[in-house]
Protein backbone atom coordinates (compact mmCIF):
# COMPACT_ATOMS: atom_id res chain seq x y z
CA UNK A 1 0.00 0.00 0.00
CA UNK A 2 1.08 3.54 -0.69
CA UNK A 3 0.70 6.47 1.75
CA UNK A 4 -1.79 8.46 -0.32
CA UNK A 5 -2.00 11.41 2.08
CA UNK A 6 1.79 11.76 2.20
CA UNK A 7 2.09 11.57 -1.58
CA UNK A 8 -0.67 14.16 -2.06
CA UNK A 9 1.15 16.43 0.42
CA UNK A 10 4.41 16.03 -1.51
CA UNK A 11 2.62 16.90 -4.74
CA UNK A 12 1.17 20.02 -3.13
CA UNK A 13 4.61 20.95 -1.81
CA UNK A 14 6.03 20.49 -5.32
CA UNK A 15 3.45 22.87 -6.81
CA UNK A 16 4.11 25.36 -4.05
CA UNK A 17 7.81 25.36 -4.84
CA UNK A 18 7.08 26.51 -8.39
CA UNK A 19 5.26 29.53 -6.98
CA UNK A 20 7.97 30.32 -4.42
CA UNK A 21 10.72 30.16 -7.04
CA UNK A 22 8.97 32.94 -8.96
CA UNK A 23 8.94 35.21 -5.90
CA UNK A 24 11.26 38.23 -6.44
CA UNK A 25 12.53 37.91 -2.85
CA UNK A 26 13.58 34.30 -3.48
CA UNK A 27 15.10 35.14 -6.85
CA UNK A 28 17.27 37.74 -5.14
CA UNK A 29 18.62 35.16 -2.68
CA UNK A 30 20.89 32.75 -4.61
CA UNK A 31 21.41 30.47 -1.62
CA UNK A 32 17.68 30.05 -0.89
CA UNK A 33 16.89 29.66 -4.58
CA UNK A 34 19.48 26.92 -4.88
CA UNK A 35 17.96 25.01 -1.96
CA UNK A 36 14.47 25.26 -3.46
CA UNK A 37 15.72 24.11 -6.87
CA UNK A 38 17.39 21.11 -5.20
CA UNK A 39 14.23 20.25 -3.25
CA UNK A 40 12.11 20.50 -6.38
CA UNK A 41 14.53 18.28 -8.28
CA UNK A 42 14.37 15.67 -5.50
CA UNK A 43 10.56 15.72 -5.41
CA UNK A 44 10.02 15.64 -9.19
CA UNK A 45 10.45 11.86 -9.74
CA UNK A 46 8.06 11.02 -6.87
CA UNK A 47 5.40 13.52 -7.93
CA UNK A 48 5.59 12.45 -11.57
CA UNK A 49 5.29 8.76 -10.67
CA UNK A 50 2.41 9.46 -8.28
CA UNK A 51 0.58 11.33 -11.04
CA UNK A 52 0.97 8.39 -13.42
CA UNK A 53 -0.15 5.99 -10.67
CA UNK A 54 -3.37 7.95 -10.07
CA UNK A 55 -4.09 8.01 -13.82
CA UNK A 56 -3.65 4.23 -14.07
CA UNK A 57 -5.88 3.60 -11.05
CA UNK A 58 -8.54 5.86 -12.56
CA UNK A 59 -8.36 3.96 -15.87
CA UNK A 60 -8.61 0.64 -14.02
CA UNK A 61 -11.70 1.77 -12.12
CA UNK A 62 -13.34 2.86 -15.36
CA UNK A 63 -12.53 -0.46 -17.05
CA UNK A 64 -13.84 -2.48 -14.11
CA UNK A 65 -17.05 -0.47 -14.18
CA UNK A 66 -17.32 -1.18 -17.91
CA UNK A 67 -17.39 -4.93 -17.22
CA UNK A 68 -21.08 -4.54 -16.39
CA UNK A 69 -21.78 -3.34 -19.93
CA UNK A 70 -22.10 -6.32 -22.35
CA UNK A 71 -20.94 -4.18 -25.27
CA UNK A 72 -17.85 -2.77 -23.52
CA UNK A 73 -16.86 -5.92 -21.63
CA UNK A 74 -14.88 -7.53 -24.52
CA UNK A 75 -12.95 -4.29 -25.00
CA UNK A 76 -11.72 -3.98 -21.41
CA UNK A 77 -11.20 -7.60 -20.35
CA UNK A 78 -7.73 -7.77 -21.91
CA UNK A 79 -6.77 -4.30 -20.74
CA UNK A 80 -7.48 -4.84 -17.03
CA UNK A 81 -4.61 -7.34 -16.38
CA UNK A 82 -2.18 -5.02 -18.16
CA UNK A 83 -3.28 -2.06 -16.04
CA UNK A 84 -2.95 -4.07 -12.83
CA UNK A 85 0.59 -5.11 -13.80
CA UNK A 86 1.55 -1.51 -14.56
CA UNK A 87 0.10 -0.32 -11.25
CA UNK A 88 2.00 -3.00 -9.31
CA UNK A 89 5.26 -2.07 -11.01
CA UNK A 90 4.74 1.65 -10.46
CA UNK A 91 3.77 1.06 -6.82
CA UNK A 92 7.13 -0.57 -6.17
CA UNK A 93 8.96 2.24 -7.94
CA UNK A 94 7.22 4.79 -5.72
CA UNK A 95 7.99 2.77 -2.59
CA UNK A 96 11.67 2.84 -3.53
CA UNK A 97 11.54 6.57 -4.24
CA UNK A 98 10.04 7.13 -0.78
CA UNK A 99 12.92 5.34 0.98
CA UNK A 100 15.00 8.08 2.64
CA UNK A 101 18.14 8.69 0.62
CA UNK A 102 21.56 8.41 2.21
CA UNK A 103 22.54 12.05 2.84
CA UNK A 104 26.06 11.22 1.65
CA UNK A 105 24.98 9.39 -1.52
CA UNK A 106 26.29 12.00 -3.95
CA UNK A 107 29.55 12.75 -2.15
CA UNK A 108 33.12 11.98 -3.08
CA UNK A 109 34.61 9.04 -1.23
CA UNK A 110 37.75 7.95 0.58
CA UNK A 111 38.77 4.43 -0.48
CA UNK A 112 41.07 2.40 1.77
CA UNK A 113 42.53 -0.94 0.65
CA UNK A 114 44.69 -3.16 2.86
CA UNK A 115 46.30 -6.53 2.28
CA UNK A 116 44.88 -9.19 4.61
CA UNK A 117 45.75 -12.86 5.02
CA UNK A 118 48.07 -14.40 2.46
CA UNK A 119 51.39 -12.57 2.69
CA UNK A 120 52.81 -11.18 -0.56
CA UNK A 121 49.96 -12.69 -2.57
CA UNK A 122 47.51 -10.65 -0.49
CA UNK A 123 49.41 -7.45 -1.31
CA UNK A 124 49.31 -8.29 -5.04
CA UNK A 125 45.56 -8.87 -4.76
CA UNK A 126 45.14 -5.52 -2.99
CA UNK A 127 46.89 -3.89 -5.97
CA UNK A 128 44.53 -5.75 -8.33
CA UNK A 129 41.53 -4.36 -6.42
CA UNK A 130 42.86 -0.81 -6.68
CA UNK A 131 43.29 -1.21 -10.46
CA UNK A 132 39.72 -2.56 -10.66
CA UNK A 133 38.31 0.43 -8.78
CA UNK A 134 40.47 2.84 -10.79
CA UNK A 135 39.17 1.52 -14.09
CA UNK A 136 35.59 1.60 -12.85
CA UNK A 137 36.14 5.22 -11.77
CA UNK A 138 37.48 6.02 -15.25
CA UNK A 139 34.38 4.50 -16.84
CA UNK A 140 32.25 6.79 -14.66
CA UNK A 141 34.48 9.77 -15.45
CA UNK A 142 35.42 10.13 -11.81
CA UNK A 143 38.85 11.35 -10.76
CA UNK A 144 40.93 9.15 -8.47
CA UNK A 145 43.94 10.37 -6.50
CA UNK A 146 46.23 8.34 -4.26
CA UNK A 147 46.54 10.02 -0.87
CA UNK A 148 48.85 7.49 0.75
CA UNK A 149 50.30 4.09 -0.06
CA UNK A 150 52.71 1.51 1.29
CA UNK A 151 54.13 -0.92 -1.24
CA UNK A 152 55.27 -4.48 -0.64
CA UNK A 153 58.57 -5.98 -1.82
CA UNK A 154 56.71 -7.86 -4.58
CA UNK A 155 55.26 -4.68 -6.07
CA UNK A 156 51.91 -5.13 -4.42
CA UNK A 157 50.15 -2.88 -1.93
CA UNK A 158 50.23 -3.28 1.84
CA UNK A 159 47.95 -0.28 2.30
CA UNK A 160 46.55 2.31 -0.08
CA UNK A 161 44.26 5.26 0.57
CA UNK A 162 42.73 7.15 -2.34
CA UNK A 163 40.14 9.82 -2.93
CA UNK A 164 37.51 9.26 -5.61
CA UNK A 165 35.94 12.47 -6.83
CA UNK A 166 32.72 12.43 -8.83
CA UNK A 167 28.97 12.66 -8.56
CA UNK A 168 27.62 9.63 -6.69
CA UNK A 169 31.03 8.06 -6.05
CA UNK A 170 30.24 7.12 -2.46
CA UNK A 171 26.72 5.97 -3.32
CA UNK A 172 28.08 3.31 -5.66
CA UNK A 173 31.41 2.32 -4.17
CA UNK A 174 30.02 1.86 -0.63
CA UNK A 175 28.82 -1.59 -1.72
CA UNK A 176 32.49 -2.60 -2.13
CA UNK A 177 33.27 -2.26 1.58
CA UNK A 178 34.28 -5.50 3.28
CA UNK A 179 36.63 -8.46 2.91
CA UNK A 180 37.44 -9.53 -0.65
CA UNK A 181 38.89 -13.02 -1.18
CA UNK A 182 40.92 -14.36 -4.10
CA UNK A 183 41.59 -17.99 -5.02
CA UNK A 184 44.33 -18.52 -7.60
CA UNK A 185 47.73 -20.07 -8.28
CA UNK A 186 50.40 -17.47 -7.41
CA UNK A 187 53.19 -16.82 -9.91
CA UNK A 188 55.67 -18.11 -7.33
CA UNK A 189 53.81 -21.41 -6.80
CA UNK A 190 55.80 -24.25 -8.43
CA UNK A 191 53.38 -27.12 -7.77
CA UNK A 192 50.23 -25.52 -9.13
CA UNK A 193 48.44 -25.27 -5.77
CA UNK A 194 45.60 -22.80 -5.38
CA UNK A 195 46.19 -20.24 -2.63
CA UNK A 196 43.53 -18.19 -0.84
CA UNK A 197 44.27 -14.59 0.15
CA UNK A 198 42.25 -11.60 1.28
CA UNK A 199 42.21 -7.82 1.20
CA UNK A 200 39.97 -5.43 3.09
CA UNK A 201 38.21 -2.44 1.56
CA UNK A 202 36.79 0.50 3.50
CA UNK A 203 34.65 3.10 1.72
CA UNK A 204 34.00 6.37 3.57
CA UNK A 205 32.07 9.45 2.44
CA UNK A 206 34.32 12.46 2.16
CA UNK A 207 33.64 14.62 5.20
CA UNK A 208 33.21 18.35 4.96
CA UNK A 209 34.52 20.65 7.67
CA UNK A 210 30.97 21.34 8.85
CA UNK A 211 30.41 17.58 9.36
CA UNK A 212 33.30 17.03 11.75
CA UNK A 213 34.70 19.70 14.05
CA UNK A 214 38.31 18.92 14.98
CA UNK A 215 39.95 20.92 17.75
CA UNK A 216 43.61 21.69 17.04
CA UNK A 217 44.52 20.79 20.62
CA UNK A 218 43.28 17.25 19.97
CA UNK A 219 45.90 16.75 17.26
CA UNK A 220 49.52 15.71 17.58
CA UNK A 221 51.35 16.41 14.32
CA UNK A 222 54.85 15.11 13.61
CA UNK A 223 57.07 15.65 10.59
CA UNK A 224 59.70 13.27 9.21
CA UNK A 225 61.63 12.47 6.05
CA UNK A 226 59.59 10.55 3.53
CA UNK A 227 60.52 6.95 2.86
CA UNK A 228 59.93 4.41 0.13
CA UNK A 229 59.47 4.99 -3.60
CA UNK A 230 59.00 8.46 -4.92
CA UNK A 231 62.26 9.82 -6.19
CA UNK A 232 65.14 11.67 -4.60
CA UNK A 233 63.09 14.81 -3.90
CA UNK A 234 60.54 12.94 -1.84
CA UNK A 235 63.03 10.83 0.07
CA UNK A 236 65.33 13.61 1.24
CA UNK A 237 62.87 16.27 2.41
CA UNK A 238 61.04 16.43 5.72
CA UNK A 239 57.65 16.27 4.03
CA UNK A 240 56.03 13.18 5.56
CA UNK A 241 53.20 14.07 7.95
CA UNK A 242 51.73 11.96 10.72
CA UNK A 243 48.63 13.15 12.56
CA UNK A 244 47.36 11.52 15.71
CA UNK A 245 43.85 12.29 16.92
CA UNK A 246 44.38 12.03 20.68
CA UNK A 247 40.74 11.45 21.76
CA UNK A 248 40.42 8.35 19.56
CA UNK A 249 44.08 7.34 19.20
CA UNK A 250 43.61 7.31 15.42
CA UNK A 251 46.79 7.87 13.38
CA UNK A 252 46.95 8.99 9.75
CA UNK A 253 50.17 9.23 7.73
CA UNK A 254 50.78 10.83 4.36
CA UNK A 255 54.07 11.18 2.49
CA UNK A 256 53.13 11.06 -1.20
CA UNK A 257 53.69 14.77 -1.86
CA UNK A 258 56.94 16.73 -1.66
CA UNK A 259 55.03 19.52 0.03
CA UNK A 260 54.53 19.20 3.78
CA UNK A 261 51.39 21.35 3.54
CA UNK A 262 49.87 19.14 0.85
CA UNK A 263 50.58 16.00 2.87
CA UNK A 264 48.99 17.58 5.93
CA UNK A 265 45.89 18.55 3.94
CA UNK A 266 45.55 15.01 2.59
CA UNK A 267 46.04 13.47 6.01
CA UNK A 268 43.38 15.77 7.49
CA UNK A 269 40.98 14.76 4.72
CA UNK A 270 41.39 11.07 5.61
CA UNK A 271 41.14 11.76 9.35
CA UNK A 272 37.97 13.77 8.90
CA UNK A 273 36.37 10.99 6.82
CA UNK A 274 37.26 8.37 9.43
CA UNK A 275 35.85 10.45 12.28
CA UNK A 276 32.63 11.01 10.34
CA UNK A 277 32.40 7.26 9.77
CA UNK A 278 32.74 6.61 13.51
CA UNK A 279 30.00 9.13 14.26
CA UNK A 280 27.70 7.59 11.65
CA UNK A 281 28.20 4.13 13.07
CA UNK A 282 27.50 5.36 16.59
CA UNK A 283 24.24 6.81 15.36
CA UNK A 284 23.39 3.49 13.75
CA UNK A 285 24.27 1.65 17.00
CA UNK A 286 27.14 -0.18 15.34
CA UNK A 287 30.21 -0.92 17.42
CA UNK A 288 33.12 0.21 15.28
CA UNK A 289 35.29 2.94 16.76
CA UNK A 290 38.08 1.82 14.44
CA UNK A 291 35.96 0.81 11.44
CA UNK A 292 36.19 -2.94 12.10
CA UNK A 293 32.52 -3.48 11.33
CA UNK A 294 33.20 -2.38 7.77
CA UNK A 295 36.31 -4.38 7.01
CA UNK A 296 36.14 -7.19 9.58
CA UNK A 297 39.44 -8.75 10.60
CA UNK A 298 40.37 -9.81 7.05
CA UNK A 299 39.79 -13.46 7.93
CA UNK A 300 38.79 -15.59 4.96
CA UNK A 301 35.49 -16.58 6.60
CA UNK A 302 34.31 -12.95 6.72
CA UNK A 303 34.37 -12.42 2.98
CA UNK A 304 31.77 -10.48 1.05
CA UNK A 305 33.08 -11.56 -2.36
CA UNK A 306 35.28 -14.29 -3.87
CA UNK A 307 37.35 -13.99 -7.04
CA UNK A 308 38.01 -17.56 -8.20
CA UNK A 309 40.52 -17.70 -11.06
CA UNK A 310 40.36 -21.46 -11.87
CA UNK A 311 36.58 -21.22 -12.31
CA UNK A 312 36.61 -17.76 -13.94
CA UNK A 313 33.94 -16.56 -11.54
CA UNK A 314 33.21 -13.75 -9.13
CA UNK A 315 30.68 -14.53 -6.38
CA UNK A 316 29.15 -11.92 -4.11
CA UNK A 317 28.08 -13.81 -0.99
CA UNK A 318 25.75 -11.09 0.29
CA UNK A 319 23.30 -11.56 -2.57
CA UNK A 320 24.49 -14.96 -3.80
CA UNK A 321 25.25 -13.58 -7.26
CA UNK A 322 27.88 -15.28 -9.45
CA UNK A 323 29.26 -13.74 -12.62
CA UNK A 324 31.43 -15.87 -14.91
CA UNK A 325 33.50 -12.99 -16.21
CA UNK A 326 36.32 -12.58 -13.71
CA UNK A 327 38.73 -10.79 -16.02
CA UNK A 328 36.09 -8.24 -17.04
CA UNK A 329 35.21 -7.54 -13.42
CA UNK A 330 38.86 -7.07 -12.44
CA UNK A 331 39.19 -4.76 -15.44
CA UNK A 332 36.57 -2.47 -13.92
CA UNK A 333 33.30 -3.92 -15.20
CA UNK A 334 31.45 -3.54 -11.89
CA UNK A 335 28.18 -2.06 -13.15
CA UNK A 336 26.17 -5.30 -13.10
CA UNK A 337 27.41 -6.24 -9.64
CA UNK A 338 26.78 -2.81 -8.13
CA UNK A 339 23.31 -2.56 -9.72
CA UNK A 340 22.36 -5.93 -8.21
CA UNK A 341 23.68 -4.89 -4.79
CA UNK A 342 21.77 -1.60 -4.96
CA UNK A 343 18.53 -3.42 -5.85
CA UNK A 344 19.06 -5.85 -2.97
CA UNK A 345 19.66 -2.97 -0.58
CA UNK A 346 16.43 -1.32 -1.68
CA UNK A 347 14.58 -4.59 -1.08
CA UNK A 348 16.11 -4.76 2.41
CA UNK A 349 14.90 -1.25 3.21
CA UNK A 350 11.42 -2.16 2.01
CA UNK A 351 11.43 -5.27 4.20
CA UNK A 352 11.16 -7.60 1.23
CA UNK A 353 14.32 -9.58 2.06
CA UNK A 354 16.26 -10.36 5.21
CA UNK A 355 19.67 -8.65 5.48
CA UNK A 356 22.48 -11.09 4.70
CA UNK A 357 26.03 -10.58 6.00
CA UNK A 358 27.38 -12.85 3.30
CA UNK A 359 29.86 -14.72 5.49
CA UNK A 360 28.65 -18.25 4.91
CA UNK A 361 31.36 -20.72 3.96
CA UNK A 362 31.75 -21.06 0.22
CA UNK A 363 34.37 -22.61 -2.03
Amino acid sequence: MLPHDKLDALAARFRGLDDRMCDPVVLADANLLGKLVKERSDLAPIVEAWGRHKDLVRNLEEDEAALNDPELRPLVEDEIPELKAKIAKLTREIQILLVPADPHEERNTILEIRAGEGGEEASLFAADLFRMFSRYAESKRWAIEILSQSESSSGGVKELIAQVTGNGAYGELRFEAGVHRVQRVPATETQGRIHTSTATVAVLPEAEEVDVVIDDKDLEISIAASGGPGGQGVNTTNSAVQIQHKPTGMIVKCQDERSQLKNKAKAMKVLRARLLDIEQQKQASQVSADRRSMVGTAERSQKIRTYNFPQNRVTDHRIKLTLNKLEKVLSGDLSEMIAALRSHRQAELLGEVTPNRGDEDDL
